[in-house]
């Protein structure tokens, strides 16, 4: 884990309008003062990621959570059951400076977190205010969940790295929507069985899809064309098998959880070998499966 000294420079670099690579339990982020516009647009030039996305605040605690969002009872609810975790709420937004509109991508609402990974809570804690952590890589690209990776994707931009070891949970977090009804935008670690276990029942995303992360048509793509539902590679290929075992396979043993842990470090290390193309093996579509499947989805370009 970082040192004091590490964790002083990076909130330092936070407060002087700087980046820093952050490490969470989802994947690593690339952090900026929610609040700082020009600090945000630093984000997006390094990303270099289209405007119109929104990014996740990420907060302390659910304390710093209410002074920038509405909570009603729901939120609460799930924030209750979830928080610290992998569950974004996307609430109507209370305090507009300390999420930036630039960050909001111009919303009346805004995306919200408290992640568990112990460094992250340190900076955001020591910081004493939101801020917003999008994965540490190139726009479209596969979502860094190493150290390594993320400073190859987006190091030359960033004041300050931190080192939290591999993240835990391998997929960005679950988005729900609290508008009006609750929908599920992005699916995660947190299931949707979860979610309706303690809410009910989560429409789907229709219009309030832009009001979160990760939904571009092409997102999460290796250079490498993905075909997904592969029973088998065709030639030049790089197969992620499932349930069988291989050099770049997700789980051996069919673990949902180990595969979304290994994704993107899979696509990464498979694109790596410049392969005519990335074939991956069917992929259950319950429980954590939804989430694989959609970013697999992504990945190949067939989700809008």
């Amino acid at each position: 884990m970082p040192a004091a000294a590490d964790i002083d420079a990076s909130v330092a670099a936070l407060r002087a309008g700087r980046l820093v690579i952050l490490p969470t339990e989802t994947v690593y982020g690339l952090a900026a003062d929610a609040a700082d516009p020009v600090a945000v647009a630093r984000i997006f030039e390094a990303k270099g990621r289209p405007r119109f996305n929104p990014l996740i605040a990420h907060v302390a605690d659910q304390a710093q959570a209410e002074r920038i969002a509405v909570f009603d009872d729901r939120a609460r609810t799930l924030a209750a059951r979830f928080w610290p975790g992998a569950l974004t709420l996307v609430l109507p937004v209370r305090d507009g400076e300390a999420v930036s509109d630039l960050a909001r991508a111009g919303l009346d609402t805004v995306a919200i977190r408290a992640p568990s990974h112990p460094v992250a809570h340190r900076v955001i804690a020591a910081f004493g205010r939101p801020i917003v952590a999008p994965s540490a890589n190139r726009s479209g690209r596969p979502s860094p969940t190493t150290f390594v990776d993320a400073v190859d994707e987006t190091g030359t931009f960033a004041a300050a790295a931190l080192d939290g070891g591999p993240c835990q949970v391998g997929l960005e977090s679950t988005v729900v929507a609290l508008i009006d009804q609750p929908r599920l935008l992005r699916p995660g670690s947190v299931t949707r069985a979860q979610i309706e276990s303690v809410i009910g029942h989560l429409a789907e995303a229709e219009g309030d899809a832009k009001r979160s992360p990760g939904r571009l048509a092409l997102h999460y793509a290796p250079d490498a064309p993905v075909r997904i539902n592969a029973d088998a590679p065709r030639a030049g290929e790089v197969y992620l098998g499932f349930g069988t075992p291989g050099p770049f396979s997700l789980s051996a043993s069919g673990d949902l959880a180990e595969a979304a842990a290994n994704l993107f470090r899979r696509l990464r290390e498979a694109d790596a070998t410049r392969p005519a193309g990335i074939a991956v093996a069917p992929i259950p579509t319950e429980g954590l499966g939804e989430a694989i499947n959609d970013r697999l989805k992504r990945a190949a370009g067939f989700v809008g």
